[in-house]
């Protein structure tokens, strides 16, 4: 599971690969959080469960992102790790594993505004699933 960052004008994008749509998912999460903070600080405390749905593969992970962009923007909620229970065509199912953010313990890297639509896709290329978004920082 990896992640690259591509330049875009004023915003940051990211192409994430992995051999499952499981794996490519997870790793799209872990990109997100990776890129606010130091996950090594963070503790894989609490669990939350996140249920998307989108009308195809790019939508579903925009949809995804958006949801753990807001547990974070929402509730303070830092991601440790990211465990993709079911991928459907249409709907995911995973189980967040974090913590609430700690300013003692945590330090912000950057901050991430939105998950955009601009150039979103997922497809398989060979043996490896690879995904790209474009977030707004």
């Amino acid at each position: 599971m990896g992640y690259r960052i591509f330049d875009h004008t004023a915003d940051l994008g990211v192409e994430v690969t992995g051999a499952t749509l499981e794996e490519l998912y997870a790793g799209a999460a872990f990109a997100l959080f990776d890129l606010l903070t130091d996950l090594s600080s963070v503790r894989a405390g609490v669990a939350r469960e996140i249920i998307v749905s989108g009308e195809d593969p790019a939508d579903l992970l925009v949809n995804f992102l958006r949801e753990i962009l807001y547990a974070w923007n929402g509730d303070r909620f830092l991601m440790k790790s990211c465990l993709i229970r079911e991928v459907k065509p249409q709907r995911l199912k995973a189980v967040l594993r974090g913590e609430t953010f700690d300013p003692a313990r945590h330090r912000i890297k950057q901050e991430v505004k939105a998950v955009t639509y601009h150039q979103a896709s997922v497809e398989k290329k060979g043996d490896v699933w690879v995904a790209r978004v474009i977030f707004d920082v």
